[in-house]
């Protein structure tokens, strides 16, 4: 119904709530106003307005307002009725006439950039006030002239809801009475300058539409009922207790691990059942996630993130989630996320110039823009977008009982010219390369969520030599609990991918690793990165006919299983896919029906087994104490030989070959004598192999060899691991 304007008192204020840019609408509308208890009600729907007493609120001529006085009888919040144009009575609490919902003790936190649960507070949050029942909004944009509420409650009519702006903190709010869990909502908003008007998804929802759709969804109030409290009592006691545990950790892109016989995605409760079952067949430890946070690309692989508080609608709920990781807990299996603060894309409905200005990202392009990904990066030093990430990374390990967050691209975090020509990057204060603001926000994330969730792991995927990542921010640290070792993942895969026969050449590609081995905490990966985008799968990667390639791989990963640092293998790879990753697939789960591939499969769980059973494998992987070379010099024959070692006297001896020449009468010293048993052997014939070996074990001889007391003799496979313990006189 379209009415112009009355020219009168209030008339201005009347002609911005209509045209949607009043910027404070609690001004105008609601009440009760002055000593007159003036109400008045904006519905361009109505024919009539009552109050429920049954009293009359007259409309303004010429405009869709109401006013009147409030009755003495009734006291705000209060209701009013309006019948529509097809003679339809409804009623409800209006909304203008509820106090303000957020506390300045929120808002002043928020804008400090103290805030570690924003979530509690923006968003939307079914709750009571004044005893009625509603779902409380809120949305920081500073610089917007005017912010509504919109959904299917209100037709999406960006006139109908507008929001307060709480001036101090830039942060609108609010409460819509009546509103229940699952409403569609978004916040329409009309930027700096009057441009607009934007519709802009919330970007603290716990919940979104299904892609392509792009609204946010009310939740209800957290009412999952968690199992997993043993698990969580025992990370919480234990602490630090992981750098001495074995770490096998399985990295998953849920897409498309497995698909239903329709080729459609699986739910987090199917793939909670399916993928814990493989999970402790095979023998890993932890499940790595590729980003589950909302998206809207499937091809980003999660890594475009849009939904920084909502895991993705494709697999399920919230709930779903929640299952998913119970799940994995109750059968011993931890849980690590990808999250990522670098960057976030540019779609006009979700953070890119949320309020018509560069909000969260940074307004020169030069700080603001990542080139080779076409996104957009985050200001960090700007004290609401630190609350907003420090809120999120503390949010999946509290509310979702995460055990773990893998940053993504920290190097691209910690470089101001990062991937940049000259002259397309902006120094900082000193003039230097380093990213100030991105650093400290770093140290904060990890100071804070190891404060507040002790015995969880924050680990850096970061490609530079930049020191003391993983060492703790009280010595000048980042205090991340791990890296990825991507220079040891570079060197070991260069020197794999030449033929044996050149492999003399390179020989310091695998012990040069060892001079910075225990500078960080390493995880050593093969990770989604190194199967994608023309490199080919790890078999892909190996030299030789198909026997000598599978031969290389089995000892790839005999060499990573005994190396010291925690252990990291992307799906389809402990089967020896021989096509790399395709995200609209699945793994290749028909190769298994090849006995060579299903035992690439049996090594990988035998390897396992071996690493989480034999402390000598795990207990120092960050330390010198746990590793001393028995011979690194022999480049001639293309051997290695070095032991691993636990806290009580116990030894694993890993001697590697990697040539398709057997060796016989292979001497190498050793501390102890007695026997020493052939743990592994990864040309055995379980495996594909060849079944060269020693017969179970070998008796050092009383024999002085290269510093050591004792020696054995051994026979060394081609292309093959051993692994041999030993056991003592």
């Amino acid at each position: 119904m379209n009415r112009s304007i009355q020219k009168d008192a209030g008339g201005d204020d009347r002609q911005r709530i209509a045209e949607g840019r009043h910027a404070d609408p609690f001004a105008y509308l609601g009440g009760p106003h002055g000593a007159e208890r003036r109400v008045r009600i904006y519905h361009p729907e109505a024919v009539e307005v009552t109050f429920k007493d049954g009293t009359a609120v007259p409309r303004i001529a010429g405009t869709d307002f109401f006013e009147a006085p409030l009755p003495a009888a009734l006291k705000a919040p209060y209701v009013f009725c309006w019948r529509d144009a097809g003679g339809s009575w409804r009623s409800t609490y209006d909304p203008y006439s509820f106090p303000p919902v957020l506390s300045e003790f929120d808002l002043h936190l928020y804008a400090e950039g103290r805030h570690w649960h924003a979530q509690r507070f923006l968003g939307a949050h079914c709750t009571t006030v004044e005893g009625v029942a509603g779902v409380a909004f809120a949305v920081w944009a500073p610089n917007a002239e005017r912010v509504s509420v919109v959904g299917d409650f209100n037709r999406w009519d960006g006139r109908l809801h507008p929001m307060r702006l709480r001036l101090e903190a830039g942060v609108w709010e609010l409460f819509i009475p009546g509103l229940e869990p699952g409403a569609l909502y978004k916040f329409e908003l009309r930027g700096h300058g009057g441009c607009g008007p934007m519709l802009k998804t919330d970007p603290c929802a716990r919940r979104y539409q299904q892609r392509p759709e792009t609204a946010a969804v009310v939740e209800p109030p957290e009412a999952y009922a968690w199992e997993d409290g043993e698990w969580m009592e025992r990370r919480r006691r234990e602490g630090s207790a992981w750098q001495q545990a074995p770490w096998s950790i399985y990295e998953v892109h849920l897409g498309s691990w497995q698909r239903d016989a329709q080729g459609g995605f699986l739910d987090y409760r199917t793939l909670a059942h399916e993928l814990v079952a493989y999970v402790q067949r095979t023998g890993f430890t932890q499940i790595e996630l590729l980003p589950i946070t909302e998206h809207p690309l499937d091809d980003s692989w999660g890594y475009q993130t849009t939904g920084y508080f909502a895991p993705t609608s494709r697999f399920g709920g919230p709930d779903d989630f929640r299952y998913f990781i119970d799940y994995c807990h109750r059968h011993g299996i931890g849980v690590i996320l990808d999250w990522v603060p670098a960057h976030f894309p540019r779609d006009a409905w979700a953070l890119a110039r949320f309020d018509g200005t560069p909000l969260y990202e940074h307004a020169d392009p030069r700080q603001g823009e990542h080139r080779d990904w076409g996104t957009l990066i985050f200001n960090f030093g700007r004290n609401e977008v630190r609350s907003f990430l420090l809120s999120s990374a503390l949010y999946w390990l509290e509310a979702y009982h995460l055990d773990g967050l893998r940053v993504d691209a920290v190097a691209s975090m910690l470089y101001l010219d990062y991937s940049r020509e000259d002259g397309d990057w902006v120094a900082n204060v000193h003039g230097g390369n380093e990213n100030l603001e991105a650093i400290a926000f770093l140290r904060e994330v990890n100071t804070v969520t190891h404060g507040e969730q002790p015995g969880t792991c924050i680990i850096a995927e970061e490609s530079t030599s930049w020191p003391q990542v993983t060492r703790p921010t009280y010595l000048g640290g980042l205090g991340f609990t791990m890296k990825w070792n991507m220079g040891w993942m570079h060197d070991t895969l260069t020197y794999l991918g030449e033929d044996p026969v050149h492999r003399r050449y390179h020989h310091d590609q695998l012990t040069f690793g060892l001079l910075y081995a225990f500078t960080e905490n390493f995880v050593l990966p093969f990770s989604h990165d190194e199967v994608v985008h023309g490199k080919g799968s790890l078999l892909d990667r190996m030299p030789g006919d198909d026997w000598q390639r599978l031969a290389n791989l089995r000892l790839l990963y005999a060499y990573q299983f005994t190396y010291p640092g925690k252990k990291l293998l992307f799906m389809g790879c402990e089967i020896g896919q021989r096509s790399e990753w395709d995200a609209d697939s699945t793994v290749d789960w028909a190769a298994l029906s090849d006995p060579r591939h299903a035992g690439v499969q049996r090594l990988i769980g035998d390897l396992n087994g071996l690493y989480r059973g034999e402390p000598a494998l795990h207990r120092h992987d960050f330390s010198e104490a746990g590793f001393a070379w028995v011979d690194c010099h022999d480049a001639e024959q293309s051997v290695l030989s070095y032991l691993r070692c636990g806290d009580a006297g116990e030894r694993a001896m890993v001697v590697l070959n990697f040539t398709p020449v057997p060796r016989h009468g292979y001497r190498l010293g050793v501390p102890v004598a007695g026997y020493w048993a052939e743990r592994m052997n990864t040309d055995s014939a379980l495996y594909g192999g060849s079944d060269v070996g020693n017969a179970g074990g070998v008796i050092a001889e009383p024999v002085p060899w290269s510093g050591h007391p004792y020696s054995v003799v051994l026979t060394l496979p081609p292309l093959a691991g051993l692994v041999l313990v030993g056991e003592g006189a």
